[in-house]
This record gives C-alpha cells, sequence and structure tokens, in this order.
C-alpha cells in the first residue's frame, strides 16, 4: 500500500468517529470474490422506506436526551435542545434527504469495481484491487469502500466537516435492497439516518434498433435494421 494512500485510509477511518471507526482495516480487505452481488436495477419501495419527519422527531428526541446545552421548555421538567443544535440536525436530515431522493438504483459490479449510478444524481464508485479496498477522489469529496460481512459499507468525507456512509445490504433471495445512509457533521452533535428500501426489477427492451455505419454514423429503426 503506497504512502499517499496510507494517509488517505487513515483520515478516512479516523475521521468517521473519534471512539469507533466507520470502516476499519479489516473491512477494506477481502479475500477472493466480494461477498455478494449487487448488480441490478432497483426501485425505490416507498411503503417500506424511512418517512423522513419520522426520523427527524427520533433524532430530536435523541438530541434533547443528550445536547448539554438544552434549555428548559414550558413543562416542568421537559427540556428542548438549543437553537444551534436544532438548526445543525435540521441541515443533516436536509442534506440526507437530498441525497436519498434518486428513486432508481443502477448498480453494476465486477471482480474489482462496483459502481453505483443514482438517477439525476452523482454515481457512486467502490474499488477493490488486490484485496484492499482503493480510495477515490472526486469534486464532491473522498469515498472508501469495506465489506462488513455481506453489508458494502462506502463512507464519503466531504468539505466542511460533513461525512456520508452508506450501508448496502441485499436480501437472500436477491430480489430487495436496503440503504440506510447517515450523515453527521462536526456542527451536529448527534447524527442523521435514513433507510431507503429498494425492490429489483428488469429494464424494458427499447423499443427501437441502433447500428453504427460508417456513411450515415448512427442509425436507428423501430424494425430490422438491414444494411
Amino acid at each position: 500500500m503506497s504512502r499517499i494512500h496510507t494517509t488517505l485510509v487513515l483520515f478516512l477511518v479516523v475521521a468517521a468517529c473519534s471512539r469507533q471507526p466507520v470502516i476499519d482495516e479489516d473491512m477494506m480487505r477481502i479475500d477472493g470474490a466480494m461477498p455478494v452481488n449487487l448488480a441490478g436495477s432497483w426501485e425505490r419501495d416507498y411503503a417500506r422506506s424511512d418517512d423522513v419527519n419520522a426520523a427527524l422527531r427520533a433524532a430530536y428526541y435523541e438530541l434533547s436526551r443528550t445536547s448539554p446545552d438544552r434549555q428548559f421548555s414550558g413543562n416542568p421538567g421537559a427540556t428542548q435542545p438549543s437553537s444551534k443544535d436544532t438548526s445543525a440536525l435540521m441541515a443533516l436530515a436536509r442534506l440526507a434527504e437530498l441525497i436519498t431522493r434518486p428513486d432508481v438504483l443502477t448498480i453494476s459490479q465486477n471482480e474489482h469495481e462496483i459502481h453505483v449510478a443514482r438517477k439525476d444524481d452523482f454515481a457512486m464508485l467502490c474499488a477493490f484491487y488486490d484485496g484492499v479496498a482503493k480510495g477515490t477522489e472526486s469534486r464532491y469529496g473522498t469515498e472508501i469502500c469495506g465489506w462488513d460481512r455481506d453489508q458494502l459499507v462506502s463512507h464519503l468525507v466531504l468539505p466542511d466537516g460533513l461525512q456520508v456512509t452508506h450501508r448496502f445490504t441485499i436480501s437472500q433471495e436477491g430480489d430487495a435492497l436496503r440503504v440506510v445512509t447517515t450523515v453527521s457533521s462536526s456542527t451536529s452533535r448527534v447524527p442523521f439516518t435514513l433507510r431507503r428500501f429498494y425492490t429489483k426489477f428488469k429494464r424494458p427492451t427499447p423499443d427501437y434498433e441502433c447500428i453504427e455505419t460508417l456513411s450515415m454514423k448512427r442509425v436507428c429503426s423501430t424494425g430490422e435494421l438491414v444494411l
């Protein structure tokens, strides 16, 4: 492992949480084939996915319970978090909702890489070469992946102390996918988590056929093409 890559890995592992890393060295190593195959087209199951407002209420309760800056509310003995803590949590909730908004995921996977294309959003790339996860750089931030048994974990470090973690879990039957997204920040005392569920579907074959030609470049037709 190169010195630059070692530094990148250590930064990503430590940055997530000073007490417990999101991805440790064992998770970054795989022996042989990847544990599961996530490839396919996945469509959001809205009935099973978390409601953003319900998730926000749960996070707000945790913030109220743990915040040292909590303030007394109108009810005797009841407390509420400070406006600063509340604003920071609301910002995380909005970001998590935005990140998880795409309703279709297209995942391709080979022996070294997993590519997650999300409709109307940037794609995610997890790379494993020589049995070790490789960090990838993009204009959004620095990302590294690992395997927590049969869960794929993606950890993205963004500017200004923002961090995004995705956990991908596929059902035993291979027809359902759960993605747990956690957004955290140095400005918020508690993270914000959303669960999204997806079902596998087959993309319809196109109603037209296209071929490349030297004279006419690309030619498409709704019937059989004959040259």
